[in-house]
């Protein structure tokens, strides 16, 4: 029985990724990849680190996708979109009356995520007072709601993701060591656009072929001198600025073809 469920379990992930692979073929992005097709399976704690708009979300996912938690929850949070206090009631739950507005109890993402994957982008805006209560959750595995004095017990995988230099932040007294170490059991380093230039034309047609598929029409094509255009750009933004650029070329282009004048210059 254990064999057969192993088996069957395999069997999904490697369907998986064949057919939810992160699109790309320059030589740095297929070692991240391979990578995260390695480490995948283990319940290691993974932290992937790059600039804005690389993907790094696309990687987690890819990461549960072939996990042995992938029937279970995909849960993540922004950790520099909320204040500490409202941070801290997300992550870790509370109790009812613990603070002005706490109505009923709330369990937490970290108890929401059991059996699955908790993704926390940009770990690095995070505060010391929620970096103890991380460490202690990757230490002890449970977490005590606000306003609570009985622990939780945590049952997930942790993925965490940054654009900072949490290396430098540690230097800088912004970031804990203790907790960095925790975090960085398996590293993935996301490159930026402009150093996957092998990648941008598969990323542009698969961009305009989602678009396409959504506003269920033809998908358009770029021009010559738009692929130049989009060959030559920096794409500071990264993957992200890519595709936001595509969906508003493909807006604002009447014809089948997109040309240059849509795109950043």
């Amino acid at each position: 029985k254990v064999e057969n469920r192993s088996l069957r379990q395999e069997i999904r992930r490697r369907d998986r990724s064949q057919g939810a692979r992160p699109i790309g073929r320059s030589l740095l992005f297929t070692e991240v990849l391979k990578l995260a097709e390695t480490v995948a399976p283990t319940e290691s704690t993974v932290l992937i680190q790059g600039d804005s708009g690389t993907g790094k979300e696309v990687i987690a996912r890819y990461l549960h996708g072939l996990s042995q938690r992938s029937e279970g929850p995909f849960v993540s949070i922004n950790c520099g979109a909320l204040p500490e206090s409202l941070l801290e009631s997300e992550l870790f739950g509370h109790v009812k009356g613990s603070f002005t507005g706490a109505v009923r109890d709330n369990e937490g993402l970290f108890a929401a995520a059991r059996g699955g994957t908790f993704f926390l982008d940009e770990v690095g805006e995070t505060t010391p007072g929620i970096q103890v209560k991380l460490l202690r959750v990757l230490q002890e595995r449970e977490v005590i709601p606000v306003g609570g004095t009985e622990p939780v017990p945590v049952d997930v995988r942790l993925i965490a993701a940054t654009n900072r230099d949490l290396e430098e932040d540690i230097r800088a007294g912004r970031f804990r060591s203790d907790l960095f170490y925790r975090l960085n059991v398996i590293a993935i380093h996301l490159p930026p656009l402009r150093l996957r230039r092998d990648d941008i034309v598969l990323l542009a047609e698969g961009f305009l072929h989602r678009v396409a598929a959504e506003r269920k029409e033809e998908p358009k094509a770029p021009a010559q001198d738009a692929l130049d255009a989009i060959l030559a750009y920096d794409w500071p933004g990264n993957v992200r600025e890519l595709e936001n650029a595509l969906e508003r070329a493909v807006t604002l282009t009447p014809g089948r073809e997109i040309g240059a004048a849509a795109l950043p210059q």
